[in-house]
Protein backbone atom coordinates (compact mmCIF):
# COMPACT_ATOMS: atom_id res chain seq x y z
CA UNK A 1 0.00 0.00 0.00
CA UNK A 2 1.37 3.41 -0.68
CA UNK A 3 1.92 6.08 1.64
CA UNK A 4 2.36 8.73 -0.80
CA UNK A 5 0.80 9.32 -4.15
CA UNK A 6 1.30 11.83 -6.42
CA UNK A 7 0.24 12.87 -10.22
CA UNK A 8 3.51 14.27 -12.40
CA UNK A 9 2.44 15.49 -16.23
CA UNK A 10 4.39 17.62 -19.08
CA UNK A 11 1.97 20.16 -20.02
CA UNK A 12 -0.18 19.77 -22.89
CA UNK A 13 1.39 20.18 -26.97
CA UNK A 14 2.39 24.06 -27.14
CA UNK A 15 2.62 26.25 -30.28
CA UNK A 16 6.17 25.39 -30.92
CA UNK A 17 5.85 21.62 -29.59
CA UNK A 18 3.48 21.71 -32.77
CA UNK A 19 6.04 23.37 -35.12
CA UNK A 20 9.14 20.92 -33.48
CA UNK A 21 11.15 24.04 -32.28
CA UNK A 22 12.85 24.03 -29.54
CA UNK A 23 10.15 26.12 -27.13
CA UNK A 24 12.46 26.09 -23.86
CA UNK A 25 12.13 29.66 -21.54
CA UNK A 26 10.14 31.51 -24.45
CA UNK A 27 6.63 31.75 -23.07
CA UNK A 28 4.01 29.76 -25.21
CA UNK A 29 0.36 29.19 -24.95
CA UNK A 30 -1.20 25.88 -25.75
CA UNK A 31 -1.74 24.58 -29.47
CA UNK A 32 -5.93 24.02 -29.96
CA UNK A 33 -4.80 19.51 -29.93
CA UNK A 34 -3.21 20.96 -26.06
CA UNK A 35 -6.15 22.46 -25.30
CA UNK A 36 -7.57 19.58 -25.82
CA UNK A 37 -4.84 16.66 -24.27
CA UNK A 38 -5.27 18.91 -21.08
CA UNK A 39 -8.87 18.76 -20.86
CA UNK A 40 -8.56 14.81 -21.75
CA UNK A 41 -6.35 14.36 -19.24
CA UNK A 42 -8.67 16.08 -16.45
CA UNK A 43 -11.58 13.88 -17.84
CA UNK A 44 -9.67 10.70 -17.32
CA UNK A 45 -8.22 11.54 -13.77
CA UNK A 46 -11.66 12.73 -12.50
CA UNK A 47 -13.43 9.19 -14.10
CA UNK A 48 -10.04 7.47 -11.76
CA UNK A 49 -11.40 9.46 -8.65
CA UNK A 50 -8.69 11.51 -8.25
CA UNK A 51 -8.70 14.65 -5.59
CA UNK A 52 -6.10 16.90 -5.34
CA UNK A 53 -4.98 19.58 -2.73
CA UNK A 54 -1.99 21.55 -4.06
CA UNK A 55 -1.12 22.36 -7.76
CA UNK A 56 2.85 22.89 -8.49
CA UNK A 57 3.67 24.37 -11.97
CA UNK A 58 6.25 26.44 -13.71
CA UNK A 59 6.25 29.93 -14.60
CA UNK A 60 5.72 28.92 -18.16
CA UNK A 61 1.77 30.07 -19.28
CA UNK A 62 1.49 26.52 -20.89
CA UNK A 63 2.33 24.39 -17.48
CA UNK A 64 0.04 27.02 -15.78
CA UNK A 65 -2.55 26.50 -18.68
CA UNK A 66 -2.65 23.24 -18.34
CA UNK A 67 -3.22 22.88 -14.42
CA UNK A 68 -6.27 24.96 -15.02
CA UNK A 69 -7.58 22.92 -17.68
CA UNK A 70 -7.55 20.00 -15.61
CA UNK A 71 -8.57 21.56 -12.88
CA UNK A 72 -11.40 22.56 -14.46
CA UNK A 73 -12.70 19.29 -16.20
CA UNK A 74 -12.77 18.02 -12.84
CA UNK A 75 -14.64 20.65 -11.04
CA UNK A 76 -11.84 21.16 -8.71
CA UNK A 77 -10.52 24.98 -10.01
CA UNK A 78 -10.36 26.03 -6.12
CA UNK A 79 -7.24 24.08 -5.63
CA UNK A 80 -4.36 26.07 -4.98
CA UNK A 81 -1.49 26.41 -7.38
CA UNK A 82 2.06 27.34 -6.72
CA UNK A 83 4.50 28.47 -9.11
CA UNK A 84 7.88 28.67 -9.91
CA UNK A 85 11.09 28.98 -12.11
CA UNK A 86 12.66 26.14 -11.11
CA UNK A 87 10.16 23.51 -12.42
CA UNK A 88 10.61 25.82 -16.25
CA UNK A 89 11.91 23.35 -18.69
CA UNK A 90 15.17 23.48 -19.63
CA UNK A 91 16.91 26.05 -20.93
CA UNK A 92 18.17 25.10 -24.57
CA UNK A 93 20.64 28.22 -25.02
CA UNK A 94 21.79 28.88 -28.16
CA UNK A 95 19.17 26.13 -29.89
CA UNK A 96 15.75 27.82 -28.53
CA UNK A 97 13.79 28.63 -31.42
CA UNK A 98 15.38 26.32 -34.05
CA UNK A 99 13.87 23.34 -35.42
CA UNK A 100 14.45 19.30 -34.33
CA UNK A 101 14.67 18.34 -37.44
CA UNK A 102 16.31 20.52 -39.34
CA UNK A 103 18.52 20.35 -36.38
CA UNK A 104 19.24 16.73 -37.53
CA UNK A 105 20.10 17.23 -40.91
CA UNK A 106 22.59 19.50 -40.31
CA UNK A 107 24.26 18.17 -36.87
CA UNK A 108 22.50 14.44 -37.18
CA UNK A 109 20.26 12.85 -35.33
CA UNK A 110 22.51 11.85 -33.07
CA UNK A 111 23.75 15.03 -32.07
CA UNK A 112 20.18 16.00 -31.42
CA UNK A 113 19.55 12.94 -29.38
CA UNK A 114 22.28 13.92 -26.98
CA UNK A 115 21.26 17.81 -27.03
CA UNK A 116 17.73 16.28 -26.11
CA UNK A 117 18.26 14.07 -23.79
CA UNK A 118 21.35 12.97 -22.44
CA UNK A 119 22.02 13.70 -18.88
CA UNK A 120 25.41 16.21 -18.37
CA UNK A 121 25.72 17.41 -21.59
CA UNK A 122 25.10 21.47 -21.94
CA UNK A 123 24.04 23.06 -25.26
CA UNK A 124 25.89 26.37 -26.28
CA UNK A 125 25.15 29.05 -24.23
CA UNK A 126 21.96 31.93 -25.22
CA UNK A 127 24.06 34.82 -26.29
CA UNK A 128 22.30 38.62 -25.68
CA UNK A 129 22.25 38.79 -29.63
CA UNK A 130 20.22 36.25 -29.62
CA UNK A 131 16.77 36.47 -30.91
CA UNK A 132 14.59 35.60 -27.86
CA UNK A 133 17.34 36.82 -25.08
CA UNK A 134 15.60 39.86 -24.65
CA UNK A 135 12.41 38.06 -24.52
CA UNK A 136 13.22 35.85 -21.94
CA UNK A 137 15.22 38.16 -19.65
CA UNK A 138 13.10 41.26 -19.38
CA UNK A 139 10.01 39.21 -18.33
CA UNK A 140 8.78 40.37 -15.10
CA UNK A 141 8.29 36.79 -14.18
CA UNK A 142 11.68 36.44 -13.26
CA UNK A 143 11.78 39.58 -11.11
CA UNK A 144 10.25 37.93 -8.62
CA UNK A 145 11.90 34.67 -8.53
CA UNK A 146 14.33 33.33 -5.63
CA UNK A 147 17.02 34.14 -7.47
CA UNK A 148 18.87 37.56 -9.48
CA UNK A 149 18.04 37.41 -12.71
CA UNK A 150 21.99 37.88 -13.79
CA UNK A 151 21.86 34.45 -11.67
CA UNK A 152 19.24 32.67 -14.35
CA UNK A 153 20.41 30.12 -16.44
CA UNK A 154 21.92 30.75 -20.12
CA UNK A 155 22.09 27.06 -21.24
CA UNK A 156 21.54 23.81 -18.96
CA UNK A 157 22.00 20.17 -18.93
CA UNK A 158 19.24 17.72 -17.78
CA UNK A 159 21.83 18.14 -14.19
CA UNK A 160 21.39 21.33 -14.34
CA UNK A 161 17.89 21.14 -14.56
CA UNK A 162 17.56 18.59 -11.07
CA UNK A 163 20.33 20.78 -9.72
CA UNK A 164 17.66 24.04 -9.60
CA UNK A 165 14.50 21.42 -9.02
CA UNK A 166 15.59 19.65 -6.11
CA UNK A 167 15.58 22.51 -3.55
CA UNK A 168 12.46 22.77 -4.52
CA UNK A 169 11.15 19.50 -4.35
CA UNK A 170 12.68 19.08 -1.14
CA UNK A 171 12.39 22.57 0.47
CA UNK A 172 8.26 23.01 -1.36
CA UNK A 173 6.90 20.11 -2.42
CA UNK A 174 8.03 16.93 -0.05
CA UNK A 175 6.77 18.67 2.88
CA UNK A 176 3.48 19.16 1.58
CA UNK A 177 3.23 15.30 0.49
CA UNK A 178 4.76 14.26 3.79
CA UNK A 179 1.46 16.07 5.20
CA UNK A 180 -0.71 13.88 3.55
CA UNK A 181 -1.90 16.22 0.38
CA UNK A 182 -2.32 14.74 -3.32
CA UNK A 183 -0.37 16.77 -5.35
CA UNK A 184 -0.41 17.34 -8.97
CA UNK A 185 2.84 18.66 -10.79
CA UNK A 186 2.60 20.30 -14.00
CA UNK A 187 5.68 20.52 -15.51
CA UNK A 188 7.55 20.12 -18.44
CA UNK A 189 9.20 17.13 -20.75
CA UNK A 190 12.88 17.73 -18.83
CA UNK A 191 12.31 18.94 -15.52
CA UNK A 192 9.56 15.95 -15.62
CA UNK A 193 12.42 13.85 -16.36
CA UNK A 194 14.88 15.26 -14.25
CA UNK A 195 12.44 14.33 -11.08
CA UNK A 196 11.60 10.75 -12.47
CA UNK A 197 15.44 10.26 -12.28
CA UNK A 198 16.02 11.56 -8.66
CA UNK A 199 12.91 9.46 -7.00
CA UNK A 200 13.48 6.49 -9.09
CA UNK A 201 16.53 6.63 -9.07
CA UNK A 202 17.42 6.27 -12.85
CA UNK A 203 20.68 6.00 -14.32
CA UNK A 204 22.66 9.06 -16.13
CA UNK A 205 23.08 6.31 -18.46
CA UNK A 206 19.38 5.78 -19.39
CA UNK A 207 18.29 8.70 -18.77
CA UNK A 208 18.42 9.27 -22.38
CA UNK A 209 15.56 6.57 -23.27
CA UNK A 210 13.28 8.18 -20.79
CA UNK A 211 10.27 9.79 -23.24
CA UNK A 212 7.95 11.72 -21.95
CA UNK A 213 4.53 12.52 -24.26
CA UNK A 214 2.33 16.01 -23.57
CA UNK A 215 -0.70 15.80 -21.70
CA UNK A 216 -0.19 12.31 -20.65
CA UNK A 217 -0.63 12.21 -16.29
CA UNK A 218 1.80 9.75 -14.61
CA UNK A 219 1.62 8.18 -11.28
CA UNK A 220 4.03 7.49 -8.69
CA UNK A 221 3.20 5.75 -5.84
CA UNK A 222 5.64 5.91 -3.04
CA UNK A 223 6.37 4.59 0.65
CA UNK A 224 7.36 6.42 3.67
CA UNK A 225 10.54 7.26 2.79
CA UNK A 226 9.47 8.47 -0.46
CA UNK A 227 11.49 5.67 -2.49
CA UNK A 228 9.14 4.03 -5.79
CA UNK A 229 6.77 0.93 -5.38
CA UNK A 230 7.36 0.37 -8.59
CA UNK A 231 8.21 2.18 -11.52
CA UNK A 232 6.04 5.14 -12.48
CA UNK A 233 2.39 4.26 -14.60
CA UNK A 234 1.19 6.44 -17.34
CA UNK A 235 -1.84 6.45 -17.34
CA UNK A 236 -4.77 5.82 -19.92
CA UNK A 237 -4.68 4.28 -23.20
CA UNK A 238 -1.12 1.99 -23.54
CA UNK A 239 -1.53 2.09 -26.88
CA UNK A 240 -1.94 5.55 -27.76
CA UNK A 241 0.52 6.76 -25.29
CA UNK A 242 3.13 4.46 -26.95
CA UNK A 243 2.14 6.04 -30.10
CA UNK A 244 2.26 9.63 -28.01
CA UNK A 245 6.08 8.89 -27.13
CA UNK A 246 6.96 7.98 -29.86
CA UNK A 247 5.89 10.75 -32.22
CA UNK A 248 8.41 12.55 -29.23
CA UNK A 249 11.02 10.76 -29.84
CA UNK A 250 10.36 11.39 -33.91
CA UNK A 251 10.84 15.27 -33.51
CA UNK A 252 14.37 15.08 -33.49
CA UNK A 253 14.86 12.55 -36.82
CA UNK A 254 15.54 14.35 -40.14
CA UNK A 255 12.23 14.34 -41.95
CA UNK A 256 11.74 10.64 -44.60
CA UNK A 257 11.29 13.46 -47.34
CA UNK A 258 14.40 14.75 -46.43
CA UNK A 259 16.83 11.66 -46.05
Amino acid sequence: MAKYRLVLLRHGEGAWTKENRFCSWVDQKLSSDGIKEAQNCGKHLKALGFEFDLVFTSVLSRSIQTAWLILEEMGQEWVPIQSSWRLNERHYGALIGLNRAEMALNHGEEQVKIWRRSYDVTPPPISESHPYYEEIYNDRRYKCSDVSQDNLPKAESLKDVLDRLLPYWNEKIVPELKSGKMILISAHGNSSRALLKHVEGISDEDIINVTLPTGVPILLELDEDLHPLGPHQFLGDQEAIQAAIKKVEDQGKVKSAEK
